[in-house]
Formats: C-alpha cells, structure tokens, sequence
C-alpha cells in the first residue's frame, strides 16, 4: 500500500491521490506529488499564505480558520483581520507575529490569506 501524505495546509491526514496530485478532502488544498517541488517550496526561506501567495513585513492578512489558543479560552476566530504582521523566526511552523485585540500571537501562515 502507497504512503499518502497528510496535508501540508491544514495538516489533516483526509487526503487522496488525483492524478498525479494528493487533494484534501478538508481544505481542498492540491499539491504535487513530486516531493522535491514542495521541499523546495517550503526550505526557500519564503513565507507563504494558505492560498500560496508571499507574505512580508506589514502586509494585512485573515484568518481562514477558528484557531483555539493553547491553555486558554480564547477562540480566534475565522475571518478576522490582522493589520501589519511581521515576519518572525519560523520556531515550531510558527511565523507569523502579529497583534490583535485578545493579545500577541504566532501563527502558522497556513491559516492565513492576505488580505
């Protein structure tokens, strides 16, 4: 039996090959299945949004997702808008920095679109 990856979006393992694609039953995210074009996409040093644009310093993005933060009960939730990001050291995935009202927070940019 083939390996088939989990996503590299949302991280669900509810994915299945088309082609010569794997898909995400859950965020419909399609990606290659040449391993090397996603590595090399991911080891660029480049921070890419869920929809695979470039993110920078500044730039204004949304949240795609609810996102409960850790050890707390905030939920942060889906389509709210977060105003001059930075870029910060990718620690865990995590490599976005931005402010909002409930706080300070890392974020994946997988669960961001730019705005």
């Amino acid at each position: 039996m083939s390996y088939i990856p989990a996503c590299p979006v949302c991280t669900m393992e509810n994915t299945y090959q088309d082609g010569d694609n794997y898909v995400c039953a859950d965020c419909a995210h399609e990606w290659p299945m040449s391993a090397g074009a996603e590595e090399n996409k991911e080891s660029d040093g480049i921070v890419r949004d869920a929809n695979g644009n470039v993110l920078a310093d500044g730039d204004a993005v949304i949240l795609i997702k609810d996102l409960k933060v850790k050890g707390s009960s905030i939920v942060l939730k889906k389509g709210t808008k977060v105003k001059s990001i930075r870029l910060g050291a990718e620690s865990d995935g995590h490599e976005v920095d931005c402010r909002m009202d409930s706080g300070n927070f890392m974020l994946k940019a997988s669960f961001l679109k730019k705005a």
